[in-house]
């Protein structure tokens, strides 16, 4: 059953551009399918309808023009850009070329010797003229970092961004003396992913990080009061989903856990504890009185605290809650 016809008075908008008849570019007939008639595109609606009959034969399709708008030649010749669009991710925000590493041409096939040797003599001076001074090597060595720390933590592209931000402002007032590049590059994608909400502890950040932990948050300290960062404690119920998940637990022992832990906050609770060992031992305590089989030791690895903590904490937890069978089970 064919699409009930409309006119081009109906769909609205100007005819922007025609198709000869009866030919096919890109797989996609031009003929109008009902009376074989020239096809014409709507941009204004995205749509492409037959300029006799009507007959919308495509709706809803993509804009492949300029997201600005332009009123004169001046104007959209200072707009008019091309490439891909500028990224903090690096150190010359995208706007240099890159020469691939694979040394094959453009069909695939593997270069001569002669060729390959000045490919590489060209790969070394377009590294050297991306990084001018100091400060740009500076720059390209924490992005390396945080890119590569981020894809070892499976933080977002956004937190990523705002580390480098965070890093480039930090550069920029001079805040790198006497302190390692690796150092300020963790404790500027640490910093990043509390400005996000997004739950990693410290403990998860030692793995990946090239320096101790005690030197890095030190860092990170010094960052967030050089630059008047606005970061709000972490909240132990961040943590709770991602725990969960890794545990495997249900529905009901999730929502137990996050009962525990509200009632704890608001008896004081989480005053000067971790949020992670907080929220390790709330699914532990959540398990226990939902019934889940699930040990200390499987609840420790995946928080990375110890056994210690989540025992304290569990105590803790439930003496704290109104519920009567977790007052039960602390007795």
């Amino acid at each position: 059953m064919s699409q009930q016809p409309r006119t081009l008075r109906e769909a609205g908008g100007e005819q922007h551009t025609t198709t000869e008849n009866r030919e096919e570019a890109g797989g996609v007939d031009h003929a109008c399918p009902e009376c074989d008639a020239t096809l014409v595109t709507d941009e204004s609606h995205g749509e492409t309808v037959c300029e006799a009959c009507g007959l919308v034969v495509e709706a809803d399709e993509i804009d492949h023009g300029p997201e600005w708008r332009a009123f004169d030649s001046s104007e959209r010749a200072e707009k008019s850009r091309v490439g891909a669009p500028t990224t903090k991710l690096l150190h010359d925000d995208g706007l240099s070329s890159v020469i691939d590493w694979q040394d094959r041409d453009a069909k695939g096939r593997t270069i001569d010797g002669s060729k390959r040797r000045k490919l590489q003599r060209l790969r070394t001076w377009d590294e050297r003229f991306r990084s001018k001074n100091a400060q740009e090597r500076n720059l390209k060595q924490a992005l390396g970092e945080i890119d590569r720390m981020s894809s070892a933590l499976g933080l977002p592209e956004n937190v990523r961004e705002t580390a480098s931000v965070v890093y480039r402002k930090a550069l920029e007032d001079d805040l790198l003396r006497g302190r390692s590049i690796e150092a300020m590059a963790t404790a500027s994608l640490y910093a990043a992913a509390r400005q996000a909400s997004i739950p990693r502890s410290l403990d998860e950040f030692e793995p990946v990080s090239r320096v101790e932990r005690k030197e890095f948050s030190r860092a990170y300290r010094y960052i967030v009061r050089e630059l008047g960062l606005a970061i709000e404690p972490a909240n132990p119920l961040e943590y709770l989903p991602r725990f969960a998940s890794d545990l495997d637990l249900d529905g009901e022992t999730k929502s137990r856990a996050r009962s525990l832990l509200e009632e704890g906050m608001e008896n004081g609770v989480h005053s000067g504890k971790s949020p992670v060992g907080l929220a390790a031992a709330a699914l532990y305590a959540a398990s226990i009185l939902e019934g889940e089989k699930v040990t200390q030791k499987e609840v420790c690895s995946v928080s990375d605290v110890s056994e210690v903590t989540v025992r304290n904490r569990y105590t803790e937890l439930l003496e704290a809650g109104t519920d009567p069978d977790a007052a039960r089970s602390a007795a």
